[in-house]
């Protein structure tokens, strides 16, 4: 069965975004921004709230771009041909290789699930991620967690009273001084 995880930047004090909402502080490295590459290459599905889907429209074109380096068009090249569906009551329609979430979350997950295929069901978004981990649909976080205090913002990590037992899975410190974290579900 295909495993649900939620990888995300975020600050020491496990924010995805600072109070004014940016989150500039997690501009990788380019050995940050290469494990990333290679953490997408393992994802088969890619589920996006509507304001993280806005946020990524960004590379559609960046490819058109001249300026653009070498990792970054390798990103594109992954990213742009990866299926997203995105969750959304505002949106009416989508680009490039998403579709629109046709019922829940829940529902959706168990859909792709039981569809052939491989590759990871990658959650990203904050928001979506409170509601799937309020399902207990994910199996996986994964934390890089950059050296910086914001004092507010969106959470990582959903607020419930609701406990989760993890178990460490693999951890890497790169020369930037992020950590990366990963942690499976126990169940």
């Amino acid at each position: 069965m295909r495993s649900v995880t939620y990888a995300m930047g975020v600050s020491l004090d496990g924010y995805i975004v600072g109070p004014d909402g940016g989150f500039d502080w997690t501009d990788p490295d380019p050995e940050v921004f290469r494990f990333w590459i290679d953490e997408t290459r393992k994802v088969g599905v890619h589920l996006l709230g509507r304001r993280l889907y806005e946020t990524m429209l960004y590379w559609e074109t960046a490819d058109q771009d001249p300026a653009l380096g070498d990792a970054e068009r390798e990103w594109t090249e992954l990213w742009n041909p990866l299926p997203k569906v995105v969750f959304s009551t505002t949106l009416s329609e989508v680009q490039g290789h998403a579709r629109l979430a046709s019922g829940g979350l829940a529902e959706e997950i168990e859909r792709l699930r039981a569809e052939p295929g491989e590759g990871e069901i990658a959650i990203g978004g904050a928001t979506l991620a409170v509601d799937a981990a309020a399902a207990d649909l994910i199996d996986e976080y994964r934390v890089m967690v950059y050296p910086v205090l914001v004092g507010g913002g969106t959470p990582f990590f959903p607020r419930s009273e609701r406990r989760v037992d993890l178990e460490l899975v693999e951890t890497r410190t790169f020369p930037s001084k992020v950590v990366y974290l990963r942690y499976r579900v126990v169940r």
